[in-house]
């Protein structure tokens, strides 16, 4: 029997918090134990209930969810944490993740896939949509003068199709993805894997997301 995971909702609109609630309910394994309609008191209320996954509304009164990932962040994240943001802001979504968020959604798209989420980020993975992924991707592979690639190749040996292909493999897509969308081999792919992860002395996926979202390597 599967251990159930039990389920926090934090957003200000109770009418999308009851239509989750519903949803999530009606999962096997799953149980919503709690919600809060404003982002004061968060942290006290997900550690008494013995939250394991927290889904987080960013625009939260009070207290929003980046003043509440900061108080997690100080204090030791009670449990894993979901953003759902009304915007695919590549800097919000910068800022959550280096906070400590296990995920990202917009709520354009959360019916759809915050049950996966759940599931993902239950087993310690990060989850981000696809398109999350896409707006991640088109702005850290797009000319920006804010993104100097001479600086990250001489501080991180790499090189500008590394740098795209930290970023896909960051976001989740499979070799055969990556190969697809960069019209380059899969062996190609492998190859250059096994290169970015002995020059960033990684151990494996998801020290790569974490290197390509805190050492800026995907710009705003």
């Amino acid at each position: 029997m599967k251990k159930t995971i039990r389920i926090h909702l934090a957003d200000d609109h109770k009418v999308l918090i009851d239509g989750m609630r519903t949803l999530l309910n009606s999962i096997p394994n799953f149980n919503v134990v709690g919600f809060s309609l404003k982002g004061t008191e968060l942290y006290e209320e997900v550690s008494n209930n013995a939250t394991d996954i927290l889904v987080l509304d960013i625009s939260m009164p009070e207290k929003d969810g980046i003043e509440v990932l900061r108080e997690f962040a100080k204090k030791g994240f009670p449990c894993k944490v979901i953003v759902l943001s009304t915007y695919d802001d590549v800097k919000v979504i910068q800022e959550v993740m280096k906070l400590g968020a296990s995920g990202y959604l917009t709520k354009q798209c959360a019916g759809e896939h915050i049950v996966e989420a759940i599931q993902v980020v239950n087993t310690g993975e990060e989850y981000f949509s696809n398109q999350v992924r896409e707006t991640i991707f088109n702005s850290a592979t797009k000319k920006n003068p804010k993104l100097n690639k001479t600086t990250i190749s001489n501080e991180y040996q790499l090189s500008g199709r590394e740098i795209e292909i930290i970023t896909l493999i960051a976001l989740e897509y499979s070799g055969k993805e990556i190969s697809e969308k960069l019209f380059i081999s899969a062996n190609t792919v492998e190859t250059h894997r096994k290169n970015i992860l002995k020059k960033l002395n990684a151990k494996n996926t998801i020290s790569l997301v974490k290197f390509a979202l805190k050492n800026n390597l995907i710009n705003p």
